[in-house]
C-alpha cells in the first residue's frame, strides 16, 4: 500500500506543479515581478532584479537559482532534476533548454539505464543564444557567448565564443582589462 501511495502522491505533486508553476505562474497574464515573487515563494532562488518572461517550464518546485539582473526569455525549459545556477547579468535567449537529467547507457534491451542528475552552472555576464541546449553537469564560465542553436556538452572556459553541435570554442572574447588597454 505504501508504494501505491507514494506513486499517487508523486503523480499528484507533478500535476499540481504543472498547474501552478507551468500554467499559472508561467502565464503571460502574470507580470514578471509578480512571477519572480511567486517563484521565490515556491522555493526557487530568484534575485528581485532578475526577469523571467512567460512560458518558462520548470520541472521542480525548487532548483533554479538566478543572480542579479539575470534574464530568461520566453519558452525556456529547466528540467531541474538537479540545480541550475545562472550568474548575475546573464541573458538567456528564447526556447533554450537546461537538461540536468540523463542516463547511463544500459543493456541491450533497455539502453536508457540508471538515471544521472547533474547540476548546471552558468557564470556571470554570459549570453546564451536562442534554442541553445545545455546538457547535464556543464559549467559555462563567466563572460561566455553561446551561439544560437548550439548544444553545450562540455565545460566552457571563461570569455569564449562557443558554437556548434557539440559547441566548441571558436575564439577568445576580450575582457574589460583588454579593452581598458586599447
Amino acid at each position: 500500500m505504501s508504494l501505491q501511495r507514494n506513486i499517487l502522491f508523486g503523480e499528484i505533486d507533478q500535476v499540481l506543479r504543472d498547474v501552478v508553476l507551468n500554467r499559472f505562474v508561467a502565464s503571460g497574464a502574470v507580470p514578471r515581478k509578480l512571477r519572480n515573487m511567486l517563484l521565490r515563494r515556491a522555493g526557487h532562488h530568484i534575485h528581485p532584479t532578475s526577469l523571467i518572461n512567460a512560458g518558462v517550464f520548470l520541472g521542480a518546485w525548487r532548483g533554479l537559482d538566478l543572480g542579479e539582473r539575470a534574464f530568461v526569455n520566453y519558452g525556456c525549459f529547466f528540467d531541474l532534476g538537479s540545480e541550475v545556477t545562472i550568474g548575475r547579468d546573464t541573458r538567456i535567449g528564447y526556447q533554450s533548454m537546461f537538461i540536468t537529467c540523463g542516463h547511463e547507457i544500459g543493456g541491450e534491451f533497455d539502453r536508457a539505464g540508471k538515471t544521472e542528475n547533474l547540476p548546471i552552472v552558468i557564470g556571470a555576464g554570459c549570453w546564451i543564444g536562442a534554442r541553445v541546449t545545455v546538457l547535464p553537469g556543464v559549467s559555462i564560465g563567466d563572460g561566455c557567448v553561446i551561439a544560437s542553436g548550439s548544444v553545450v556538452a562540455a565545460d566552457c572556459v571563461p570569455n569564449g565564443f562557443y558554437a556548434g553541435v557539440p559547441a566548441v570554442r571558436k575564439r577568445c572574447l576580450p575582457t574589460d582589462l583588454d579593452t581598458e588597454r586599447i
